[in-house]
């Protein structure tokens, strides 16, 4: 029966398996972690004082339906919004899209989009 919170084979960096040396998994709400390579258990006590912190990013479309800042032809936007006027309605605002379309040693081709008549142009950078 393997045994459960036994002495460390050696000193390592919160977050590695003293064992092995191998990275642990992240501790879930509750329960231990087993090592990936040497298959031994580990507690909370494996991760010493470490903390996690992660950020939620939502679309702008999806914060609150009430709730609108941004005027109409932002909304509409299929990507970033540059300053750039549109030749078709003269609007200062278009999106962009980038794509790889050429050759690796060959620039990047740009699309553009406008926000208010949706003229689309493109752009070989």
């Amino acid at each position: 029966m393997e045994q459960k919170y036994s002495t460390i084979s050696f000193i390592s960096t919160p977050g590695f398996c003293s064992d092995c040396g191998s990275i642990l998994p992240l501790l879930g709400d509750r329960g231990d972690v087993e090592c990936y390579a040497c298959k031994r258990s580990w507690g909370p006590e494996a991760f010493g004082d470490m903390a996690m912190s992660y950020t939620i990013q939502f679309n702008k479309r999806n914060v609150y339906a009430s709730s609108k800042q941004q005027d109409d032809e932002e909304d509409d936007a299929d990507g970033p919004i540059v300053e750039r006027k549109c030749p078709q309605c003269q609007n200062d605002k278009m999106s962009y899209a980038t794509l790889q379309l050429r050759s690796a040693d060959e620039g990047q081709t740009v699309f553009y989009t406008c926000t208010k008549c949706k003229f689309k142009e493109t752009e070989n950078s």
